[in-house]
């Protein structure tokens, strides 16, 4: 794969530190006591150049989270058993506390979560994203009703167990009294997924 360009280059860094600029906005005066206008003027660039990369202010947060959109998907596609792959790759995630699981207590990653969890606006404009992860799991495990049911009930899964995890971990609890409660409920659940959805997904090979 060829790397990117200097204009693909300088566009990724656009998108971070206008990312960043307003996450730490939003950490420091909560999300809605910020507006485009103000975060636009701490990262130096036009309102409409902001909006040119972020079509909505709740895109600046969710940005940093985009890369875990299609995640599912990459990993389904891995092999013949896509609950199976799920459920291995889930597990890792948990071993080396990857945010994404909610089993991470970084101060900086709890702030986030926080953010992320207790803004209405964010929680709204997550549901849209999950949707997106949903139709291109759906689309690697063959497309049809099967598959959009299957899709819609893995990325319910994985998304409360992410938020159970981190529902404990910020109401004060060690990211070592939680793993082990962690790792059997994604056994228990991938285990249920596997027994119930085996008969409707077509095989990924």
């Amino acid at each position: 794969m060829n790397a990117p360009g200097l204009r693909e280059r300088k566009r990724q860094r656009m998108f971070r530190t206008l990312s960043d600029t307003a996450v730490e906005l939003f950490l420091e005066k909560g999300f809605d006591a910020v507006s485009v206008a103000e975060v636009a003027a701490a990262a130096e660039v036009s309102k409409p150049t902001l909006f040119r990369y972020f079509p909505a202010k709740e895109d600046l947060v969710l940005y940093r989270i985009a890369d875990h959109e299609d995640e599912a998907a990459r990993v389904a596609g891995q092999g013949p058993a896509p609950i199976d792959a799920l459920r291995r790759h889930f597990l890792a995630g948990l071993d080396r506390c990857d945010p994404v699981t909610g089993l991470n207590d970084h101060p900086a990653v709890l702030a986030f979560h926080r953010l992320l969890y207790g803004t209405p606006a964010l929680v709204a404009r997550m549901h849209t994203q999950l949707e997106r992860s949903e139709d291109a799991l759906a689309e690697v495990l063959g497309g049809d009703l099967d598959a959009r049911l299957a899709a819609g009930q893995i990325i319910a899964v994985q998304r409360i167990l992410a938020l159970e995890n981190w529902r404990r971990i910020a109401a004060g609890e060690r990211v070592e009294d939680v793993r082990g409660d962690a790792v059997a409920a994604a056994e228990r659940a991938f285990a249920g997924l596997a027994r119930g959805l085996a008969r409707g997904l077509a095989s990924t090979e």
